[in-house]
């Protein structure tokens, strides 16, 4: 109760001012704008022609079913990375920008890459990504992967000493899972850090300039 009423507190003291109200509402603006982009050009990507390619190293070892493993991780992540980020407004709007813009990276390195998924895929149902789309199971929203540029996210963006290493061992956790899946390439997951870096500055140079 006694960490509640302290969010409460630091809440209502920076929603006092109106520089951060302002960004706070261009941040959830461009939530909601990058999400409903995204989830209605995923399901349209389903139906683009795209290619395939040889990964080397999914060829070594056959998928095996990690989805529980998978959303376990990720969604037990996400309410420890909320709860954190809520004791700092600044760091939320920040992170709020970051992974808006990582789904508009995605967005565009899709549409530019339009991958065909691993042959040997096992589909990963994300019912985060389905209660936004059609409710169909996505199998071609690949470069880069989402779920390991959040987690990465997560790292980039935690306040707390303790949890940081924490969510950088997610990270490989979940990069390692959803190719012990098939359901991304080596390249999909290696260059997801990258792209949750690049956002996370890009929204600290906004809100900096801001």
């Amino acid at each position: 109760m006694n960490s509640l009423k302290e969010i409460k507190n630091i809440w209502q003291e920076r929603l006092l001012n109106k520089n951060f109200r302002l960004r706070l509402l261009f941040s959830l603006f461009l939530l909601g704008v990058s999400l409903i982009s995204l989830s209605k050009f995923l399901c349209y990507n389903e139906t683009r022609p795209g290619f395939s390619f040889t990964d080397p190293l999914l060829l070594l070892f056959q998928p095996i079913d990690v989805t529980w493993f998978t959303f376990g991780l990720i969604y037990l992540a996400l309410i420890i990375a909320l709860v954190s980020l809520s004791f700092s407004p600044e760091k939320f709007i920040v992170a709020m920008q970051s992974y808006s813009l990582i789904a508009l990276f995605r967005l565009a390195t899709i549409f530019l890459l339009p991958l065909n998924a691993p042959a040997t895929i096992i589909p990963l149902d994300d019912p985060f990504i389905e209660f936004f789309g059609n409710g169909d199971t996505l199998l071609r929203d690949l470069f880069f992967s989402g779920h390991t540029s959040t987690m990465f996210l997560f790292f980039l963006t935690s306040t707390s000493t303790k949890l940081r290493p924490v969510f950088l061992v997610c990270t490989v956790l979940v990069g390692a899972a959803v190719l012990i899946q098939h359901v991304h390439y080596t390249i999909d997951v290696a260059a997801a850090p990258f792209f949750a870096y690049t956002s996370y500055r890009l929204a600290l140079l906004i809100n900096k300039q801001g």
